[in-house]
């Protein structure tokens, strides 16, 4: 008798995070959209800073820049669910763009006004949350789980990819006739990411609700409160983003004004908070393997207070460059790893109100915590700051230690 033949069917294709068309665009948009963000991010500080040499004020701009997501990420969140996101994320890049070009001008003009920067900082902030809403929404949409952690660490290796390449940007905005100049070069950054975001294929059928937008709202609140162990987390970050919040207020004034440090030094130093992202963006997945998540958050909050605790110390670009680097380092681990449990553990028709809420919550603090660091630096020390921020990290990392969190 002749032997059968078995025949072996082909194992199922992992499948592949660059091979992803939609990824691509997404990552790619994303890259363009960073560069444009650093350019603004190192230009906007320094133009206030020439403007009023003043502390609070850099504070209030800051603590402004996040009160979009504590007052409206929730609502946002309620939308998003509602609309087509890429229509979405293509209306918060062009009012983005706008706003960048109309204080351009306005400057250019010799218009100098604190309340000029605080409203365009607000609505510069509220579309940029509304965008990262949608585009985490999209991820979610279009990548199986598996492929979660890695996908946001690639975002997260794009940001710091770029903040290494700080140096080179603020070398470039220097060559530039004026510093606003580089408010200009964003807007433009942001109208091609608008160019290429119209080429994603992401078809999206939108079921026109007839629940009430609170119903909605509440509908999102009751689930986050039903996922304990994402409820949790969220208390957490509210915490540590407070004090990352105080520190990286007070980087560049402590910079300028302590250390008197060139923008040129300043942008090198500031890289290397770029160089421990990017590290830390490389090692995730791997620890996300390895260690639990409950440990590893628990973990890298203390390692965040030793960074604080470097930069307390710092008196030279050394020691600062060293503090930014292991802020950078655990900062983005901490980060990929909720963005990434918050993705896995979410359906998928709410994730755009579950990613509000625990938006609006995770900045909680910050707008209080950011006003207290500028009035602290005014009536004491800048690196005074950094102290409170590094104690209150140990003491925080000593409570979660001792939470059911540590055992997740």
């Amino acid at each position: 008798m002749e032997m059968e033949k078995v025949v072996q069917m082909p194992a199922a294709e992992k499948p592949v995070l660059w091979k992803n068309k939609n990824f691509m665009l997404l990552f790619i948009t994303g890259l363009i959209f960073s560069v444009g963000g650093k350019i603004y991010e190192l230009a906007l500080p320094l133009i206030l800073y020439d403007f009023t040499h003043s502390s609070v004020a850099m504070s209030n701009m800051r603590a402004i820049e996040f009160l979009p997501n504590l007052l409206l990420a929730m609502f946002i969140g309620v939308l998003v669910d509602r609309v087509n996101k890429k229509h979405w994320s293509l209306w918060t890049i062009g009012i983005q763009s706008v706003v960048l070009f109309g204080l351009f001008l306005a400057l250019q003009m010799g218009y100098h006004s604190l309340p000029l920067f605080y409203v365009c900082g607000f609505l510069l902030m509220t579309c940029s949350y509304a965008f990262f809403n949608a585009r985490y929404s999209m991820v979610k949409q279009v990548l199986p789980n598996e492929l979660l952690t890695p996908a946001n660490a690639s975002f997260s290796f794009v940001t710091t990819l770029i903040g290494i390449m700080g140096p080179a940007i603020t070398g470039f905005i220097l060559m530039l006739s004026s510093l606003h100049d580089g408010l200009l070069l964003t807007s433009v950054a942001f109208f091609v990411t608008f160019l290429l975001l119209l080429k994603l294929d992401h078809k999206e059928v939108v079921v026109r609700k007839k629940q009430h937008f609170l119903e909605d709202l509440k509908e999102g609140w009751i689930a986050l409160r039903e996922n304990r162990r994402l409820w949790l987390i969220t208390i957490l970050v509210v915490f540590i983003n407070s004090t990352s919040g105080m520190v990286d207020t007070m980087i560049v004034f402590f910079a300028k004004d302590e250390l008197r440090l060139t923008t040129s030094e300043l942008g090198l130093t500031l890289s290397f908070a770029g160089v421990g992202g990017l590290a830390g963006s490389s090692m995730v997945s791997i620890l996300r393997r390895k260690v639990k998540l409950g440990k590893l958050l628990g973990l890298t909050t203390f390692g965040s207070g030793l960074g604080y605790f470097i930069l307390f110390l710092a008196h030279t670009p050394l020691l600062l460059a060293t503090g930014l680097f292991f802020e950078g380092l655990f900062g983005t681990i901490s980060s990929v790893c909720i963005w990434t449990f918050r993705q896995e553990t979410t359906p998928q028709h709410l994730i755009g109100r579950i990613g509000g809420l625990t938006g609006s919550i995770f900045k909680l603090g910050m707008p209080i915590a950011i006003v207290a660091a500028g009035w602290i630096a005014k009536f004491s020390h800048p690196g005074t700051v950094f102290w409170i921020a590094a104690l209150a990290n140990v003491l925080i990392f000593l409570a979660y230690w001792r939470s059911s969190l540590w055992r997740v």
